[in-house]
């Protein structure tokens, strides 16, 4: 490896490390500040546990706002979860990945975050509790130049607020 492959190395492993422990600080503040005004950080009814067992997020294919079965399967169980803990506003992220013009990706976030919304007032959850914002491209999770990155960032996010009306 020449000096140059090895100081790209160098620095995407320290971005990578750097980037995990920030998200990770980031979450543990998070869970912190809700713990105290909603119970436990961990168990049923937190939002440890609707991100671990319920999941958070749905991914869609290039270009498209339609929900596959996957998506469905897990936004059943996110409207499940939701009627159950009541006591949670919420935000829909919609995402999009790079490629595509910023105003594009603005938009395509938009209908994503729609498509969830849509789907889960059909599925009892009440629309009061939660709003939609799009991102774009602007939030990638992964940044790369190929499929791999581009399939993580086309996403939906559930990001659960606190008790409705707060």
């Amino acid at each position: 490896m020449s000096v140059a492959s090895l100081s790209r190395v160098s620095v995407a492993v320290a971005l990578a490390l750097g980037l995990a422990l920030s998200a990770c600080a980031r979450n543990t503040a998070d869970d912190a500040s809700l713990s105290g005004a909603y119970g436990p950080a961990s168990g049923p009814g937190s939002v440890q546990e609707f991100t671990a067992s319920v999941g958070d997020r749905v991914f869609f294919d290039t270009d498209v706002t339609d929900l596959n079965a996957a998506d469905q399967a897990t936004l059943d169980k996110q409207a499940a979860w939701l009627n159950q803990y009541s006591r949670y506003a919420f935000t829909i992220e919609g995402h999009a990945d790079e490629r595509g013009t910023r105003e594009y990706n603005f938009a395509l976030g938009s209908r994503r975050a729609e498509a969830v919304k849509d789907y889960l007032i059909a599925k009892g959850v009440a629309a009061s509790r939660m709003k939609t914002i799009s991102y774009g491209k602007e939030r990638p999770v992964a940044v790369c130049n190929d499929i791999s990155c581009w399939s993580q960032n086309r996403r939906a996010v559930t990001v659960l607020a606190g008790a409705a009306g707060s």
